[in-house]
């Protein structure tokens, strides 16, 4: 089940749950293709049918542990679910 956020260690950079909570819906919509090599916060697509959702969930999609981690990526079917959260993050220096 679900934890309230912040009962685990934070990641290098101060962020909690990363992963195996619970998906983290985010901005992108779904792709097929991701680009190569290095990409500093690169942008999907401009319009799509499916928003793209990271980070597995306790329950994961089948796959169990495997899929709790923060670089998964799926599409979002729905816009709510027990499964489905998001962060709001600001970056320092961001205003």
């Amino acid at each position: 089940m679900t934890h309230p956020v912040g009962q685990k260690l934070p990641n290098p950079w101060g962020l909690y749950d990363m992963h195996g909570n619970v998906w983290e819906w985010c901005q992108d919509w779904r792709s097929d293709r991701l680009p190569g090599g290095i990409a500093i916060d690169p942008q999907g697509p401009a319009t799509g049918s499916h928003s793209v959702i990271r980070g597995g969930s306790w329950l994961g999609d089948g796959g169990g542990a495997r899929y709790c981690r923060s670089a998964r990526r799926s599409a979002s079917l729905s816009d709510r679910g027990s499964l489905l959260g998001f962060r709001i993050l600001l970056a320092p220096g961001q205003p």
